[in-house]
């Protein structure tokens, strides 16, 4: 048994709901669609105090489970306006676990703003945050700590939240206590700002009461071994996700300037520095670290602490979406550049997808030239500090397109796409034109699939296929990384499941949960006004030739919603 806490910040009451078997495991990306869906939120103002922030965590929360203790956050998406779930790593699911906490709703908003404190002993304080406005995440984390101490974990709404600017996102503590693991995308800093929450403190304690712990232990153990056997995760331990730049930069599918061509480099001429080879070299020789957990227990490893020439940190992590949007979409092709501006982002606790594609359009506009480090390091301190024309960027990629009227915007459902061209990477491309999340891979990622000469039909079902296993992943606290051994592992996951909360689930659950959250989340979007036309991607995409490979987007909103709405009918 655990709780789920109702958060009213507006009379700054609790009230605890208890928990047990299957309603401990259908959490997650699931819990927050049918939530917002039951409660009628598609009609809400996103940024209204009728539009409750969602945190949730699996059945695994608070144990060493690897790669189970993932955070999901979720409300309307004042970005899209449609439903979005977006999780962290970190340590507050470990935290909310072993609290016997299930997760916690935010409803309505504060007076003033609060520190929301959830203590070990099971109550719940909201302190005043005035001492922490305005400061950047990593002082308001040092402050935090100084006041409540280092066994706590840490969800931070940034100076961009405060003003609800839309880039922000929710920054959780990593196992070294930075706060820089990201609840990052649809603007759910911004949500979190408009209930005047500065910060979740939530108490470490000790493992959680499990129904059959040894047999919950033996599965830790067991899955532990697979994942040391397993090719695709000893691959991200060693290089992290970065090395997904090499190969779309080998194939013409990486984010380049503006998404104006497919490849930084020509390899055959040129070395290709901001990819996971060189970076994972480089930085092992300055004594940076490279195999590094962001949750507790976490074996997979594939985040990285990046060091300068001199051997100081400068940021963890460097990851793949950021190099490809905040990096070579901006033009930028060393990464000592882009680990600095990727250190600022985490101190303003935006998402570093929407960000960059931003500035690109913004360099798209003529106000600074591709590759100018110093006009986007300039672009998120005006953002930081709030000018003007600061809070104007900080609305995001769609917004600033229209502001300046520039014609290649890169955006489905007013949400950034993700660092795969669709011209290229054909059914992630897909997946970004279907998923109710707006243009977001990890709805259903699947980068190298060979798809020139596959039909949509093929294409369509390798992308139906990814959302629904990914979704079943999202709505149980588990990292998508260890899909190659989750997926392949079901029998076992769900003995684990059924010994962790005392459920007798089969393992057909996984699949049918997965459907059930899509159909969900597609239909709060209908609800929401969405309609087929939202699916479309950017016309310059269909129109203009990628190089090098010189493709374009084969496949319109009507045909690919042909495949969706087939799906929907079995």
């Amino acid at each position: 048994m655990r709780n789920y806490l109702h958060i009213d910040l507006g009379n700054r009451t609790v009230r605890a709901v208890e928990q047990t078997g299957e309603e401990l495991v259908r959490v997650g990306r699931y819990l927050i669609a049918r939530t917002l869906l039951a409660e009628n939120i598609a009609g809400v103002g996103a940024l209204s105090p009728d539009n409750p922030l969602i945190f949730s965590a699996g059945p695994f929360a608070g144990t060493n489970f690897s790669n189970a203790n993932r955070t999901s956050v979720g409300c309307k998406s004042p970005l899209t306006g449609g439903i979005k779930e977006a999780n962290a790593g970190g340590t507050l699911g470990v935290a909310l676990g072993q609290l016997h906490l299930s997760g916690f709703t935010l409803h309505g908003a504060a007076t003033d703003w609060v520190i929301v404190h959830l203590k070990k002993d099971g109550s719940v304080s909201f302190d005043p945050a005035a001492d922490f406005m305005g400061l950047g995440n990593f002082e308001a984390a040092a402050r935090l700590h100084e006041k409540y101490g280092k066994k706590v974990s840490l969800a931070l709404c940034g100076p961009v939240g405060e003003y609800q600017g839309l880039l922000a996102g929710i920054a959780v503590s990593d196992t070294d206590r930075r706060p820089s693991r990201l609840a990052a995308r649809g603007g759910v800093g911004a949500v979190m700002g408009s209930k005047k929450v500065k910060a979740v403190v939530a108490d470490l304690n000790r493992m959680p009461t499990l129904h059959e712990r040894k047999k919950v232990i033996g599965a830790v153990r067991s899955y532990a071994d697979k994942l040391g056997k397993d090719a695709m995760i000893d691959s991200f331990k060693r290089f992290g996700t970065a090395a997904m730049a090499d190969y779309t930069n080998h194939v013409g599918g990486l984010p380049v300037r503006n998404f104006s061509a497919g490849r930084l480099v020509d390899t055959n001429v040129e070395a290709m520095k901001m990819g996971g080879d060189f970076i994972r070299e480089q930085n092992l020789a300055r004594g940076g670290e490279h195999e590094h957990a962001c949750m507790p227990g976490c074996l997979i490893q594939c985040s990285n602490v990046y060091a300068d020439a001199d051997g100081n940190e400068v940021v963890s992590p460097v990851e793949y979406e950021t190099l490809g949007l905040l990096g070579t979409n901006c033009g930028i092709k060393e990464p000592d550049d882009l680990a600095r501006l990727n250190a600022v982002a985490n101190d303003l606790g935006i998402d570093t997808i929407e960000a960059g594609a931003m500035v690109g359009v913004l360099m798209e506009a003529g106000l600074a030239e591709f590759g100018d480090v110093d006009f986007a390091n300039n672009v998120l301190e005006q953002v930081r500090a709030g000018t003007e024309q600061g809070q104007l960027w900080a609305q995001g990629t769609a917004a600033v397109g229209a502001h300046y009227g520039v014609k290649r915007v890169p955006v489905i459902k007013r949400q950034a796409i993700s660092a795969y061209d669709p011209r290229v990477i054909e059914v992630t491309g897909v997946t970004m034109m279907l998923t109710a999340q707006g243009a977001d891979h990890t709805a259903g990622n699947v980068p190298k699939m060979e798809t020139a000469d596959k039909s949509l039909g093929e294409i369509a079902d390798a992308s139906h296929d990814a959302q629904v296993v990914t979704a079943a992943t999202d709505s149980l606290g588990f990292c998508i990384f260890g899909r190659s051994v989750t997926n392949a592992q079901l029998d076992m996951i769900t003995d684990a499941i059924n010994a962790a909360v005392g459920t007798e689930l089969q393992p057909a659950f996984f699949h049918a949960l997965g459907r059930e959250t899509l159909r969900l989340e597609r239909e709060f979007n209908r609800a929401a006004g969405f309609t087929e036309a939202d699916d479309e991607l950017p016309e310059f995409f269909y129109t203009e030739p990628l190089e090098p490979s010189n493709r374009v987007a084969r496949f319109r909103a009507r045909e690919v919603n042909e495949f969706a709405d087939n799906w929907w009918r079995q």
